[in-house]
């Protein structure tokens, strides 16, 4: 099973993690999250990674604590279309289905927190503060898949670079419980062909309008994974969405 060939990663406290504000556990309490630190582990994958493929019998759930994966569908004739992302705090999983509905693939290099399926499925059942909260994030989840739609359908390629931009932004400042405003920088954990694969767009046309957006001041690139972002505001404007776009719960 290509999970078996990641590493385990050195065990953190919960109580210091870095996605504890939002993640699955974020409204657990001390001895809930005793229970939880009984049954779980830390794996770690490189970019290009197979974390899962799409069919497989999933033995556990879990946390995006950094980094970022893409999840993949096969179509009939052979054709890999991306429909989603996993990003920092994200949940991996769902309780209650053994097999995975799609390949979960490391596009950069990324940390989960992992927890053994059916001692989760277990506390699930008697844990109010983490069904509630696994709740919330599946209705996030919806949100966030009908936001896509209207990006992959309707937003112009300078548009949809931008709100991806936005998306990783909102995110990052959201796990330390901010928004995002005025200057602010942003780890890129998606290469130019991975971004140009989940936004329907070519490569040419992703190097282009992210060189547009650079030359005109928008953004600022730092190498090839870091962006500063000047002015928030404005990129939000080139976005095509309003400068609100609330704080994530």
């Amino acid at each position: 099973m290509p999970h078996e060939m990641a590493h385990l990663s050195s065990q953190q406290a919960c109580d210091v993690c870095p996605i504890r504000t939002r993640a699955v556990c974020a409204h657990c309490e001390t001895d809930e999250l005793a229970e939880l630190e009984g049954i779980k582990y830390y794996r770690s994958f490189e970019a290009g990674q197979v974390i899962v493929w799409a069919g497989d019998q999933m033995d556990f759930v879990g946390s995006v604590v950094s980094g970022m994966a893409g999840l993949t569908q096969q179509l009939e004739d052979g054709r890999t279309q991306m429909v989603g992302l996993l990003l920092p705090s994200d949940f991996l999983g769902r309780p209650g289905r053994r097999v995975a509905a799609y390949t979960v693939t490391a596009t950069s290099e990324i940390v989960l927190c992992c927890f053994r399926r059916k001692p989760f499925e277990a506390l699930l059942a008697q844990s109010p503060h983490l069904s509630g909260r696994l709740l919330e994030m599946t209705l996030d989840e919806l949100d966030a898949a009908r936001d896509w739609l209207l990006l992959l359908g309707r937003k112009s390629a300078r548009e949809k670079i931008a709100s991806l931009l936005v998306i990783l932004a909102r995110r990052e400042a959201a796990l330390s419980r901010q928004r995002p405003k005025g200057r602010f920088a942003i780890a890129l954990p998606l290469t130019r062909e991975a971004m140009a694969d989940y936004l329907g767009l070519t490569l040419e046309t992703v190097s282009r309008q992210i060189n547009a957006l650079n030359r005109e001041g928008v953004i600022t690139l730092e190498g090839k994974r870091r962006v500063i972002i000047p002015d928030f505001e404005a990129l939000v404007l080139e976005s095509g969405d309003d400068s609100d776009g609330g704080l994530p719960a």
